[in-house]
């Protein structure tokens, strides 16, 4: 199998570091161009299935991906949403470097924000259930688009991470595509945060 795990494309919020957590987000107009490259790169790419988080920043990139595939329809799912961080939601970015990882855990509890573990089981539950919808078909192409931390979560996953070590992954791209080979328990990153469909 391979897995095609994409961002979706710049939101106005990103643009003015606000964050947004289960916000639907609205594509900037450098979100919308970058998604019309991502479509158009990825045109003759064989793509077998579409999953998305139900976000509508995630739907509208998925959906710019699919018109190029049809009759592939996008499969929607609640658990490729971002991580829902409570009353942070809309709020400017908090610079986490000023904190240290206890007061980063005290300011995202209070918030009633998602944890990293509950990110965590979230991906592994996403991969399970692909895995078995997809278990006896050979060779089949599967994207996936999220967010930033949902997607750093699945390849926390899927490199035998532990949660703790998902905020050192390296924050994802907007339209930035990771090419991941899986076969049973082996799994190779072939490309990584890339993005050279922008250039």
């Amino acid at each position: 199998m391979k897995l095609l795990l994409i961002r979706h494309g710049e939101t106005n919020a990103n643009l003015n570091n606000i964050m947004q957590g289960h916000w639907h987000g609205s594509l900037s107009e450098n979100g919308k161009k970058q998604i019309e490259k991502l479509g158009k790169f990825l045109k003759n790419e064989k793509i077998d299935f579409i999953y998305s988080s139900d976000l509508m920043r995630a739907t509208i990139t998925a959906q710019e991906i699919a018109k190029y595939h049809e009759p592939i329809k996008v499969i929607y799912l609640k658990n490729l949403r971002e991580m829902y961080l409570g009353k942070l939601q809309g709020e400017k970015k908090l610079d986490l470097k000023l904190y240290s990882q206890e007061e980063q855990l005290e300011i995202f509890n209070k918030a009633g924000a998602e944890t990293l573990t509950e990110m965590y089981i979230r991906a592994k539950n996403v991969l399970k259930n692909i895995f078995q919808n997809h278990q006896n078909k050979q060779n089949q192409t599967i994207v996936l688009v999220g967010h930033n931390g949902i997607n750093k979560a699945i390849i926390a996953v899927l490199t035998d991470k532990k949660a703790e070590s998902i905020p050192n992954i390296e924050a994802q791209k907007n339209t930035a595509i990771n090419v991941i080979e899986i076969n049973g328990e082996y799994c190779k990153i072939i490309k990584f945060n890339n993005t050279e469909h922008l250039n």
